[in-house]
């Protein structure tokens, strides 16, 4: 079947069977390497995209659920101010990931800085209980969040939140 969808803000049209995985076509039609295949059952959040507006599994999202839609990898998310903000503010935590999950990490945090400006500990902690890597300290999750949160506001505002 061929279906046309937007990647990274960009018209595509790919050919694919109607079951191949989502993280397959990224990697082989597009080779957009850092969705990465963990355990292929949505357990490990390794294959995070930001589909149709909303943090999703790559691995559970079969080709026929592409049309129209939009989805948004780490490689276009890696060109808005916003990465940029959550990067800085993960790097001063000192934040250290295996490589595997980071990308999750980056979209999850994208993600729950866009419903919530100023998320509390419980709402960051929440927001990464779906990520099963255990590789980063959960407080240091956190305090990247709050650098986070004070970067985007000196950034958008010119002061501090």
């Amino acid at each position: 079947m061929t279906i046309s969808f937007i990647l990274n803000g960009e018209d595509v049209v790919v050919r694919s069977d109607a079951n191949v995985r989502l993280v397959d076509i990224l990697r082989v039609n597009f080779g957009l390497l850092e969705t990465k295949a963990g355990c292929l059952t949505g357990k490990c959040g390794f294959c995070a995209v930001i589909f149709n507006g909303s943090v999703s599994h790559a691995c559970l999202i079969p080709a026929f659920r592409l049309k129209d839609s939009e989805i948004i990898t780490i490689e276009g998310f890696s060109q808005t101010d916003e990465y940029q903000d959550i990067m800085a503010g993960f790097a001063g935590a000192k934040l250290e990931s295996c490589g595997y999950c980071t990308t999750s990490k980056i979209l999850n945090a994208g993600a729950l800085l866009e419903r919530i400006k100023r998320p509390s500990r419980q709402e960051i902690l929440y927001a990464f209980s779906g990520i099963k890597c255990r590789c980063t300290d959960p407080e240091k999750l956190v305090e990247g969040i709050e650098r986070t949160v004070e970067l985007r506001q000196r950034r958008i505002y010119g002061r501090s939140a």
